[in-house]
């Protein structure tokens, strides 16, 4: 069979909407961060995602209340905030992840230059987040956080 056969007699998705696979729309995320300092492409919470010195900026939404092919983006609150009320299409929340710095994004509905700026600000985020912990700080758990520079 021809390739040209072969696409027309396969299921295509409603007019209008395009199918996207799990491992195609994080691929576009995936390279973005590989081009970034100190990035692991690995899961969290079963998904694939980014983390940066062990801790994940971005990866695919696993809780059952985000919608399907949606991103979890570190980020401030306030920067959220407003693009949430900037662009309620591609950037939503749902009450599990309210009280979390972080946004959801539809990967079906962002531009490639909105994502890289959007997975380069989470990198830096994350980033800046963990270089402002001191040495000694106590984490939310309770739990004294390593010191920077001492092992």
């Amino acid at each position: 069979m021809r390739a040209a056969d072969e696409l027309t007699t396969r299921a295509r998705p409603p007019r209008g909407r395009v199918r996207v696979g799990r491992k195609d729309t994080f691929a576009a995320v995936e390279a973005i961060g590989r081009a970034l300092p100190d990035v692991e492409v690995t899961t969290a919470w079963g998904q694939p995602a980014l983390k940066v010195r062990g801790k994940m900026f971005a990866c695919i939404a696993s809780h059952k209340s985000a919608e399907p092919n949606s991103l979890v983006v570190m980020m401030a609150f306030a920067d959220r905030d407003a693009l949430v009320e900037d662009d309620p299409a591609t950037y939503y929340l749902k009450e599990h992840y309210l009280n979390h710095p972080c946004v959801l994004v539809r990967l079906t509905r962002i531009g490639p230059d909105a994502l890289r700026d959007i997975v380069v600000g989470a990198h830096r985020f994350v980033v800046e987040a963990q270089t402002r912990r001191k040495p000694g700080a106590v984490s939310r758990r309770g739990t004294a956080l390593p010191s920077r520079g001492r092992r």
